[in-house]
Formats: C-alpha cells, structure tokens, sequence
C-alpha cells in the first residue's frame, strides 16, 4: 500500500508542476495581449449602428493600401495655398486611415482601394516657347451662366480665349437669373485675388472695367459653341478693328475639348485646378465638414441629384405621386430657357437618362457590398419630397451625414440662400471623400469626376444607370430578388467604372455637327493625356515624363 501512496504523491505532484507551468504560461501570453490592445481602448461595436468616437476610430480606421508614395503627399492640392494646407484635409483621403489586419476582411480592400493611377502625375507647366502675354488689344467681359460647376468650367475656358485673342478679362459676371436665383458675386465664391495672381504670366485680369471705357465701342457676342483656335483668332480676334470691347453673352462650352494647342489645354487645367480655387471662408468650411467625416472613418460622398429641378428639367417622375408629377411638369412649363416640354418619363428612364432615386440609390450600394454601417455625406441641396423618399435609403444606411448636420445653423448663415456657395462646400467635401459616387452624371458630378482623376484617379464610382434601371424593374415586379445574384451582376458591371486612368472619350462614331462634339467627353471630365503625364523614370536624378 506505501507504493501506491508514493505513486498517487508523484502523480499529484506532476499535475500540480504542469498546471503551475501553463498559468506561468498563460499569465505571460496574457501580460503581452494587455499591453498592446488595453481594454480601455477596444472599441464597443455591439451596436453595428453605433457610430466610434474620434479615439477608437483611429484604432479601427486603416491605413492606404499601397505604400508608394503619391504625388499627392509631395505637392500641395491645388484648391488650397500652402499657407492654408492642413496635414489632415490634403492628404490622400485613405493616408490617415489605419487597417486592423487581425480583421480579415478582404472586402475592404474592394470596397475602399482605389484604382492604380499607373504613375500618372500632372504636367501642366507651359512648354518652354510659352511667353508672357502680349500687349492687351482690349477687354473682355464674361457672363458665366449655369450653376456653379458650369460656370467654373466657362470661365476656366474663358481664360484661355483672352489668352488666344489677345485681351484683358475683367473678372467674370456669374449667374444671377438661373433657376437658383443665386445673388453671390465672383469675390463670394472664389478668391478673386488669388485667381489673378495665379494666371498674371498667361493673362492680364482686371477686376472692373476702367471708368475711361465706360463709352467705348462694345459688342455682345455668342460664342460659338465647342469653337477651336482659327474662330477664335480669324472671327472673333478680327472684332478688334471696330471694338474695344468684347461681352462674351455664355460662357458655357464655348471652347472645343479636343485639338487645341497643348499650352492652351495646360492653360485650361491651371485655370481650374490651380487659379480658381474657392473663397477662404468656403474654404474654412468645407475643411471642417471634411474633418467631421474623417472623423467617422473611411466615407463615401453621395451626390445624389433627387432634387426639384433636376427632376423637373429631365421629366423624371419614376416613385413619384400623381400630383409630384404634375408639380414637376408646372415647373418645367413655365421656365422659359428649359427648351424641351414635353418628356415621356418611362422612355427617360429606359434610356438611363434619370437620376437615380434614393431607393435605388441604397439597392445599388447594397449591391456592391457596402455595409449598413458605412458614413454617407449627401452632397446635395434639398431632396424632393425629403424624409418622404429617403425613407428606404435611410433605413439602409443610418448614418447620413450633410452639412446641415455637420455644422450648426450658425455655421452655414453666411452661405444660406446661395446655392453656389452652399454647392461649393459639397464640391470639396466630394472631392476628399473617399469614395465619390454621382447619383446623376450632371455638371457637379463630371467635375468632380475630372478633379479627382487630376488628384491621383481617386476612387469614382459611376453607376451604369442604364443597365441598373433594368435590374431594379426585375426586382420591382418580383423576377429577382436581392441577394448574392444580383449583388454580383452589380459589382461586375462596374468593375471598369470606379475612376481607373483612362484617355477622354472622343466623339461617338457615325455623329455630325454640334452632335459629334456634344458626344465627345468633356474636357473637364478627364484631363488625361493633355494634362496628366506618365512618368518614366523614379531614380533620384531623373524627373523626365511623357504623355
């Protein structure tokens, strides 16, 4: 029996020793977790609607996913001086996010990366033949006409046709007769002293008439519309003979997309790029909504175009009541520069000529596999029909954010009832989003479209309106249903449309006329080749690039 008990000691005295090695164990794996994820940092996501706070999200936010360096991080963005620069707004908008690779989310990749821009970078320095402007042979007045991204595009060209026939502009008129009623002069909008200082070494700018030419011989003239150089200098130069004044009547898609010199294209892109960035107090604001978002995460900037004219201007009525119709087509009636009346709404949006409605809106990011938690900026004005139609957006996705609820009535008094400066702070909020996607293909959205390509090909999402239309009547009347199927259809045919680098479009073959250039891409919509290089070379003494 004293065998047994010395054999049921050692047995007992093995277990103890191997149960005092695993908690001496344990205890150190446990000291090394505690120290690099303490508790007082790990973040409570129990609630997938719940937004993190500023701390944890620097914890859970993730950083670019490729680590070669952007041109984006060496130069300043060009809407914004170096004095004004801040570490936070213009870096690329994925450099601050950091990624939890205990995650696995392979998803996030997709949903977030944005497309190789292939090394291109801008050159939109003049050529060495390019010299100072000539002697003035007299002023040009500009009438920029349209909402704010038309007008951006008019007078960026109209800089370059002072610089082709030789005059002096005088800071452009802008618009104050259009649908929005939008009193704001140019100084409200954009930095007037900036945009002169900017372009002094390839156009004299003024910014009045001098009084001494309050007499002289003026002439109101319509550009022609997509005109290239021998217009400009045989026709519209020749005016010089008779007038000391030129009164440009529209500014809008007066100058040709394509085959113009490459120091007037360069001229173009440092115009807008560059020069006509936005006044320091919209500046000031749309840095604070940008910083408001960040502070959520990764985020998408939305412009969704569901509002009253837009619907009204396209005739698009699908979702609508009967009487919202009838308000659209009222509006449409009676405002005179709207040149066509009569819509068949059906046709429109078979065609993929409507904007997406919210509902869509939400089955089309649902598709492409963006989470229920997923911050959302809705670059807009107000929404027809409000809570009304953003029902189901909303209850897809949560956390709507615009700069009503970023910012305080306060805030936004200086730039209430001005729809340009109010569309000013979503263009720069469009512009840092992480991803941007345009519900509609309008003004705002191709330039915002072209800006961010400029930027590095940052992600652009374009939603193929046409096709989507006949997946979303499958799913209307119950053919399909929303789920894997139809979220991979989605995902595959926008698997070429999320901003990867690509030429401009030239015109649609078999087109004449004005139809052949209005089919072109416009040049503010890509910038590449005219103003994009590809750099050939990395090594540390060499900076050649070519287009």
């Amino acid at each position: 029996m004293k065998w047994w008990r010395r054999k049921v000691v050692v047995v007992l005295m093995r277990k103890l020793l191997t149960s005092a090695i695993c908690v001496i164990a344990l205890m150190g794996l446990l000291s090394v977790r505690v120290h690099v994820f303490p508790s007082s940092k790990v973040s409570d996501l129990t609630d997938p609607y719940k937004l993190p706070t500023v701390t944890q999200q620097h914890e859970l936010n993730f950083q670019k996913f490729s680590t070669e360096k952007k041109w984006t991080q060496e130069v300043t963005q060009p809407h914004l001086s170096k004095e004004q620069t801040s570490p936070h707004l213009f870096k690329d908008p994925l450099s601050s996010h950091k990624l939890d690779a205990a995650n696995g989310n392979l998803d996030f990749e997709k949903l977030w990366k944005p497309p190789s821009n292939r090394d291109f970078v801008p050159c939109i320095q003049p050529s060495s033949n390019y010299s100072a402007p000539d002697e003035s042979r007299g002023y040009l007045l500009v009438y920029a006409n349209g909402g704010l991204n038309q007008m951006r595009a008019g007078i960026c060209d109209m800089v370059a046709v002072a610089r082709i026939i030789n005059a002096t502009l005088v800071v452009p008129e802008l618009d104050k007769r259009s649908f929005w009623q939008d009193t704001s002069n140019f100084s409200d909008v954009f930095d007037e002293d900036h945009f002169i200082h900017a372009l002094a070494n390839d156009v004299k700018i003024i910014k009045m008439l001098p009084k001494d030419m309050s007499s002289a011989t003026k002439v109101v003239m319509h550009f022609r519309s997509w005109s290239g150089l021998e217009y400009y200098q045989d026709e519209i130069a020749s005016l010089w003979e008779e007038y000391q004044v030129i009164r440009a009547a529209k500014s809008d898609s007066r100058l040709a997309n394509n085959h113009l010199p490459p120091d007037i294209q360069t001229l173009r892109c440092r115009s807008c790029y560059e020069a006509l960035r936005f006044s320091p107090k919209i500046e000031a604001m749309g840095k604070l909504l940008v910083d408001q978002m960040r502070s959520y995460g990764p985020f998408i900037a939305l412009h969704l175009r569901y509002e009253k004219d837009m619907l009204a201007f396209s005739g698009c009525t699908h979702g609508l009541s009967d009487v919202e119709a009838e308000e659209l087509r009222t509006i449409r009636e009676n405002t005179a520069y709207w040149k066509i009346k009569d819509i068949n709404a059906t046709e429109q949006r078979s065609k993929g000529y409507c904007p997406l409605t919210p509902k869509e809106v939400g089955i089309f990011l649902t598709g492409l596999g963006y989470q229920s938690n997923t911050p959302i900026y809705i670059a807009a004005g107000e929404i027809y029909g409000g809570d009304t139609h953003m029902a189901d957006l909303r209850s897809r996705y949560p956390i709507l954010m615009s700069k009503e609820k970023l910012a305080s009535v306060e805030e936004l008094e200086p730039f209430s009832n001005h729809a340009s400066q109010m569309a000013a702070l979503d263009y720069i909020v469009s512009v840092e989003s992480d991803v941007f996607i345009p519900s509609y293909s309008g003004n705002m959205a191709r330039a915002v479209e072209g800006h961010r390509r400029f930027l590095g090909h940052r992600k652009t999402i374009s939603p193929d309106r046409k096709a989507l239309v006949h997946l979303f009547n499958k799913i209307e009347i119950g053919l399909l249903q929303e789920g894997r199927k139809v979220s991979n259809r989605i995902s595959e045919m926008h698997k070429k449309l999320q901003g990867s680098p690509r030429r401009r479009r030239g015109p649609v073959s078999g087109t004449k006329g004005t139809g052949r250039f209005r089919s072109e891409e416009a040049f503010y919509v890509n910038p590449l080749p005219d103003c994009l290089c590809k750099r050939v070379s990395r090594n540390a003494n060499a900076s050649l690039s070519m287009r």
